[in-house]
Parts: structure tokens; C-alpha cells; sequence
């Protein structure tokens, strides 16, 4: 695991001033490649420690906030999809904003389905990125933090916690399955 931190930190290194470019770019490519928010806010706390890693992670949100807002209201079928799913997960409910922003700490709620909510609930581009901005920097904290810490542990202990962090996922995704 230190080889692994060590080659980690030579990446970073060399990449110079690109590595954060690069990293907010992967918050942005993130839903490409089905990846969870938080795989890449912890990331951010293992390869630029809590501060940068903190603000990268909020930089890269905000902006896949903007791409959402911007992919509803341009292709009629991407806010069609979001639509439906939010009916599948959350049927006729009703969320506040305060609800949302809180949802958004969770793990494993889809992130454009709590940016349509928000799109739907706001009036304008300008409220929309103000209360998505202001979800966002919670998580982006606490995974971030989560990331540092991770780097502290011994490697077992990081390994272990993977391993209940895959189990915890794997559980949920058969809870889901079996109600839908």
C-alpha cells in the first residue's frame, strides 16, 4: 500500500499543475463511466488531501451540476429518463430543497435524479446552481475527509473497509432489486 500512496504521489507530482484540470475532469466524465460520486471526492482526499482535494471535489460537482441543468432542458428525452426513474425510486413524493441537499451526503442516490429535483423546484439557472452549490459542499467535504483519513489507516484496516464498503453496496443494490 505505501508503494501504491508513494507511485500515487509521483503521479501527481509530475502531472504538476494538470493533475487538478484532470481530476475536475473526471467529476465531469464521472457518469460515462457509472462511477459514484463518492469513489471520486475520496480520491480527491487520497491523491490532494482534504483542503484541495475538498475544493476540486466542489469545483467538479458544481460543474456536472451545470452540465445536468443544461442536458434536461436541451434533450427532451435525458429529463424523460430522469423522470422516470425518479418515479420508479421515489413514486409521487415530494421533496423540499433542505431534503435534497441532505439526500445528497447519501452515497448511493443517483445525482442527476436529486439535480432534476432541484431543477424542478427552482425558477431559474441561477437559483439552481446556488442551491446546487450549497448540496454539494457537504459531501465533497465529508468524502473528501473520509479519502484523507483512509490514507492514514494501516493497509488491512483500508482494505477491510473496502471490503465492508463493497459488501454495504452490494447489500443495498439486492434490497432494491427485490422491491422494485
Amino acid at each position: 500500500m505505501h508503494q501504491f500512496d508513494q507511485s500515487l504521489e509521483a503521479f501527481i507530482d509530475g502531472a504538476g499543475w494538470f493533475a487538478p484540470i484532470l481530476f475536475i475532469i473526471l467529476h465531469v466524465v464521472r457518469p460515462l463511466f457509472f462511477i459514484p460520486v463518492i469513489v471520486i471526492c475520496i480520491a480527491g482526499g487520497v491523491l490532494f488531501g482534504f483542503v484541495e482535494g475538498a475544493i476540486l471535489s466542489l469545483i467538479g460537482l458544481s460543474l456536472m451540476s451545470l452540465i445536468s441543468y443544461k442536458l434536461v432542458h436541451r434533450f427532451p428525452k435525458f429529463k424523460k429518463n430522469l423522470t422516470r426513474l425518479k418515479e420508479k425510486i421515489f413514486y409521487d413524493r415530494s421533496l423540499t430543497v433542505a431534503q435534497v441537499m441532505m439526500l445528497r451526503i447519501m452515497p448511493f442516490i443517483h445525482f442527476h435524479l436529486l439535480s432534476l429535483y432541484l431543477m424542478e423546484m427552482t425558477k431559474s439557472l441561477k437559483e439552481y446552481m446556488y442551491y446546487s452549490i450549497l448540496g454539494l459542499i457537504l459531501p465533497a467535504i465529508v468524502y473528501t475527509g473520509f479519502g484523507e483519513a483512509i490514507t492514514a489507516l494501516p493497509w488491512y484496516i483500508t482494505l477491510c473497509l473496502l471490503l465492508v464498503l463493497a459488501g454495504a453496496f452490494k447489500s443495498i443494490d439486492i434490497w432494491n432489486k427485490s422491491h422494485i
